[in-house]
């Protein structure tokens, strides 16, 4: 080490050649980000038709064509220059970039480690076209003429031949094609007007057609995603403060066990952003069963001068001017999509009167009577205070929840009247039940609401309805579950801020610099939290008072986690996710159990009660509550007509 310092190497100029080759470490990582960028090139030069044509995944042919507007013979030398581009020409070009490509690095990183022939003409007769030729040298490009029509064709061939080292990391060609495959679905996805045309070792894998309608929008999803994608899927569009979102937005019950079918686009260009993701999390927070990842394809549109592109070389991360009004339009934009998700919504497009009915129900958010005496699985609720998973500050919200009373309230009372543990029934009760008249109108099916109306009950755990399409399975339990948290809630929301209880003695934080610094720059947002948060040093914190709800709740990781998402996001769902979390296990135990048997009646209400509540598709831990069988799928089951 000392011989090092004491003779250093002289600080030199890198040879082009090798300082194309860094470059080409940071942009070219495998066949998949020299097919992104070339077809990223390919959009910025106004194409209609991009053709990709891939060989042995990629790693011994990448050609892509396009009907661009070309490149000329006197700007085609400096093509596989590095830093040579047509997109930006000074700093507030850069500032508010809206092309894909700017950096002028791709070509010249690509051509560094591959034998590259780009040919281009910017004339229409098709005679007028231009080769140059790059086979990893540092060396002048030649042209030379090559008849082509209007546009250009890149072909990258025997990526990595002259980096040995760079090639043995490539996988096996299904991997690499895999991964190629995925980078084309990408910008597909981002320009509907453009057709596309994808081909491996001469065969066609996708063929797209332009269209920008609806319909031939959501064809191009279903052929690149699968049909289930726009059959599980909700159309978004919102716009609000300079900001819009447009897009499709899966249903928490079509989730994945990898994110593997999440796009977001902002301005056109795919990204993977941290914000983003935070914000789509936080939306699908307590809808979404564990362990699982949403779906989405989802296009954020926004001025240029106020997102930043130019935040690392492979141009997936962005970075926004006000992160936190993104942050915000985003979480409140999915939240109300799903928080629509409901079977009145989903099975029919018909008014029932529903959702006009639950804004003046009893017990309805805003609408307190506290002089209503406290209904019967509020009681059983108050019995959990002597359970061994007692909350603090669980009376606060039971007193909240002395107004609550369901559309119908004898049928809660009746769903949560506590039972006898034997599962045996009497024979007079079981045929009152089995004898119970159906509300399904026999001269009019289709008079049905969505879910139907009930005619039985399977086993004490789900509910058989019949609807206008056929067969309702509900999962009672499930089902009445999200109902008590949902207006839980909207209970809590509805009182005037978050009831605080001071702490008998301060809890002292030991924090980094950094996290100070936020707690007193957050102190107003952090307060509104029902969070007194003190800074006692430059390293030290003290917690006086937490939410009522969360007294006996771990405050360092609390706060710990507060400042970071604070100091990420510039939002904290903390403390609301906590309360919620105590709502839903509050609602879980006050749910209607398994084994309880139900009137027709009860079981009605039940139903009535789900087409009127937000996100009633899944309980609060994420599971479905409930599942359509068609009249179609029935036959078929039995091969009626076949």
């Amino acid at each position: 080490m000392s011989e090092l310092i004491s003779s250093p190497t002289r600080i030199h100029v890198l040879d082009p050649r090798l300082a194309n080759q860094i470059a080409a470490g940071e942009v070219v990582e495998r066949p998949s980000s020299v097919t992104k960028e070339l077809i990223e090139n390919a959009i910025d030069a106004g194409s209609q038709r991009i053709e990709v044509e891939i060989e042995q995944g990629g790693a011994r042919l990448i050609k892509v064509r396009d009907d661009g507007i070309g490149i000329g013979e006197q700007d085609l030398p400096l093509a596989l220059a590095r830093h040579a581009t047509s997109k930006i020409n000074s700093l507030e070009d850069l500032e508010g970039v809206s092309s894909l490509g700017f950096r002028g690095e791709a070509l010249a990183s690509i051509s560094s480690v591959s034998r590259l022939e780009l040919i281009s003409n910017a004339e229409e007769d098709p005679r007028q076209g231009w080769r140059v030729v790059a086979e990893g040298r540092g060396m002048e490009a030649r042209v030379t003429p090559a008849p082509h029509p209007r546009g250009t064709s890149v072909a990258v061939r025997d990526l990595f031949f002259n980096t040995p080292a760079r090639r043995k990391f490539l996988r096996t060609e299904k991997t690499e094609f895999a991964h190629v495959e995925e980078a084309f679905r990408r910008q597909a996805l981002s320009r509907y007007d453009v057709a596309w045309v994808l081909r491996h070792n001469q065969k066609v894998v996708h063929q797209l057609p332009p269209g920008v309608t609806p319909a031939a929008r959501e064809r191009r999803i279903a052929s690149l995603l699968g049909k289930n994608f726009i059959e599980h899927a909700r159309y978004i569009e919102r716009e609000a403060g300079g900001l819009r979102i447009s897009g499709w937005v899966g249903l928490p019950t079509h989730s994945r066990s990898q994110a593997d079918q999440q796009y977001f686009f902002v301005n056109g260009r795919v990204v993977r952003d941290r914000l983003v993701a935070h914000a789509v999390r936080q939306a699908y927070r307590d809808v979404l069963y564990n362990g699982r990842h949403p779906v989405f394809v989802l296009y954020l549109e926004l001025d240029p001068d106020v997102v930043d592109v130019n935040v690392h070389p492979t141009k997936h991360e962005v970075r926004f001017r006000d992160g936190r009004m993104v942050h915000d339009f985003l979480y409140s934009s999915l939240h109300h999509c799903l928080a629509s998700s409901k079977p009145a919504e989903e099975e029919q497009n018909m008014s029932h009167g529903h959702e006009d009915d639950v804004t003046d129900a009893p017990g309805s958010a805003g609408e307190v009577d506290v002089q209503t005496p406290a209904p019967r699985w509020q009681q059983q609720g108050m019995a959990l205070s002597d359970s061994p998973d007692r909350h603090p500050g669980a009376e606060r919200v039971r007193r909240f929840m002395q107004g609550y009373q369901a559309l119908h309230p004898d049928h809660e009372e009746s769903l949560l009247t506590p039972q006898p543990s034997s599962p045996s029934i009497s024979t007079s009760k079981a045929t009152e039940v089995r004898e119970a008249p159906l509300a399904m109108p026999e001269h009019d099916a289709t008079a049905a609401p969505p879910l139907g109306f009930a005619l039985g009950q399977l086993h004490g755990v789900y509910i058989l309805a019949q609807n206008a399409q056929g067969l309702v399975l509900v999962d009672m339990h499930a089902a009445h579950e999200r109902i008590v948290y949902e207006r839980m809630k909207n209970q809590l929301a509805a009182a005037n801020g978050i009831d605080t209880q001071p702490l008998l003695v301060p809890v002292s934080l030991a924090a980094s610099r950094a996290e100070v610094a936020t707690a007193e720059s957050e102190r107003d947002a952090i307060a509104q939290l029902g969070v007194e948060l003190d800074v006692a040093g430059p390293e030290t914190l003290l917690v006086r008072q937490l939410p009522a709800l969360l007294a006996q709740a771990d405050p360092e990781a609390l706060i710990r986690q507060m400042l970071e998402e604070l100091a990420r996001f510039g939002r904290t769902h903390q403390v609301e996710a906590r309360i919620h979390e105590l709502l839903s296990t509050m609602a879980c135990h006050g749910s209607v159990r398994a084994n309880r048997r139900l009137t027709i009646d009860e079981m009605n209400a039940l139903l009535r009660d789900m087409e009127r509540t937000e996100r009633s598709d899944q309980c609060n831990h994420g599971r479905p509550t409930w599942t359509q069988m068609s009249m179609k799928a029935l036959d078929r089951l039995f091969l009626r007509g076949q």
